[in-house]
């Protein structure tokens, strides 16, 4: 507390005020097995700002990081080119100085962004409105199924066995929370998912994703119409954002709800977060929509102007009455986004999508040639599933030494389902090299002999 600008008599009427007698009382719920006896062993009490900077740097340098090998990790998260002037155009004043927009005449810059966002949005991803933005893809998912139930007034979501899995586990865990039913399918990389046969009276919606985790690209137009035959909604989240300038976007098959991660468009990996959820939905159902809506006005002069059109947010209204608790939004990944769509418009974000294409074609071609290793997807983005000769996990651990970053091994996400063991998720991006894709069939050949 050597940093607190309290004195001992404030720290006192601060616990007389709330009824403790002491700091610790504040800890009673904390169970005794994780309390410490004492200063953690092997830690320093202090050391100099310089030395500690010196040791974290080398605990940092035992990391691979992704621009510093071979990398063909997916799975969510994708590394593309974020070009300097993003990150310098986000720093700009007019951005930088106006984080919260409640006051509008002092907010007009984020105000404008966030509204050219949502548009940018609605286009991709081929909706009537979106919000201005969400924590992150799986969150903005679970946020989707809890629209839908208010929407339909009914309980039960159907989850496709294919969705990622960690969007999967927060529809699971809002599902424990909020007593609805979530009916999680069986994943499959090859097999062929009949998701109408499980639509009833009760079903409010089915989540589905496109591209799916394994790499497989579908049609959901047909599981589109059934839904709407049977007053369900269909969901569709798609991971990988730089998809939406080549495939069909999930509005043009039918969907109701779209989500995304629109991590790959204008941010880094970042170390996993943060990143930017997406959230777009026919412009019916834009009151249950979760966040807040950026809209365009004209003022008392006549002059275009932007403002909060609505913010249906347990930080503004009763919570009975919210549509959703997230209380802020990925204000900063949202700008980076804009900017860097913006600068590559329509037909620099084909062009980029394009390129992620043919070169994940050229890996899959090369690693299918390999013995005993077989490409398992007939359609593909950027990312497909290898099937190898031994349990992937194994080779991606041998292939670090190289150090090669190979993939994500399935087993990661389905430990204990030996059927997926062996299975490798690649991704290849604009930023995937023929000196890289070289290296990874000369390593994969050799460890998998």
């Amino acid at each position: 507390m050597r940093y607190l600008p309290l004195t001992d008599k404030d720290r006192t009427a601060m616990l007389a005020k709330i009824g403790v007698a002491s700091v610790n009382d504040l800890f009673v719920d904390v169970p005794k097995a994780a309390h410490l006896d004492g200063p953690v062993k092997g830690l320093p009490l202090h050391q100099p700002e310089y030395e500690v900077e010196r040791h974290m740097a080398s605990l940092a340098a035992k990391n691979i990081t992704a621009g510093s090998a071979p990398f063909f990790l997916g799975a969510g998260a994708y590394r593309h080119h974020v070009p300097a002037s993003v990150d310098h155009l986000i720093q700009r004043g007019e951005f930088m100085t106006s984080y919260t927009p409640y006051q509008p005449e002092v907010s007009q810059g984020t105000l404008q962004y966030l509204f050219e966002f949502q548009t940018q949005v609605a286009l991709l991803t081929g909706m009537e409105v979106a919000n201005a933005s969400m924590y992150d893809g799986a969150s903005a998912c679970g946020e989707a199924v809890m629209m839908a139930n208010r929407v339909t007034r009914k309980n039960r979501a159907v989850v496709s066995g294919n969705l990622h899995p960690h969007y999967r586990d927060v529809i699971a865990t809002m599902s424990r929370m909020t007593d609805f039913v979530a009916d999680l399918q069986v994943p499959s990389p090859v097999a062929i998912e009949n998701l109408t046969a499980l639509i009833d009276d009760q079903t409010s919606c089915v989540v589905v994703q496109n591209p799916d985790v394994f790499g497989n690209l579908h049609d959901y137009s047909a599981l589109a119409a059934s839904c709407q035959a049977k007053g369900a909604l269909l969901i569709v989240a798609v991971t990988e954002i730089v998809s939406l300038g080549l495939i069909t976007p999930p509005g043009a098959m039918g969907a109701d709800i779209v989500v995304a991660e629109g991590q790959g468009i204008g941010n880094g990996l970042n170390f996993g977060g943060p990143y930017l959820g997406l959230f777009a939905c026919r412009e019916k159902y834009l009151r249950q929509m979760p966040g807040r809506v950026c809209g365009q006005t004209l003022d008392a002069d006549n002059r275009r102007g932007f403002v909060l059109t609505l913010s249906a947010r347990e930080q503004h209204i009763r919570r009975e009455k919210a549509t959703s608790n997230i209380c802020t939004n990925s204000g900063l990944c949202a700008l980076a986004f804009t900017i860097h769509l913006s600068l590559l418009g329509e037909a620099g974000l084909t062009r980029l999508a394009e390129t992620n294409h043919a070169k994940t074609c050229q890996l899959a071609d090369k690693l299918a040639a390999l013995p005993g290793c077989k490409v398992l997807n007939s359609s593909f983005f950027n990312e497909f599933t290898l099937e190898l000769p031994k349990p992937a996990e194994t080779v991606v651990e041998q292939l670090a030494k190289k150090p090669i970053l190979a993939g994500v091994p399935l087993s990661r996400f389905y430990p204990g389902d030996k059927a997926l063991a062996n299975l490798l998720l690649i991704t290849a991006t604009e930023l995937t090299t023929d000196a890289d894709m070289d290296a990874l069939a000369s390593a994969l050949k050799e460890a998998c002999q």
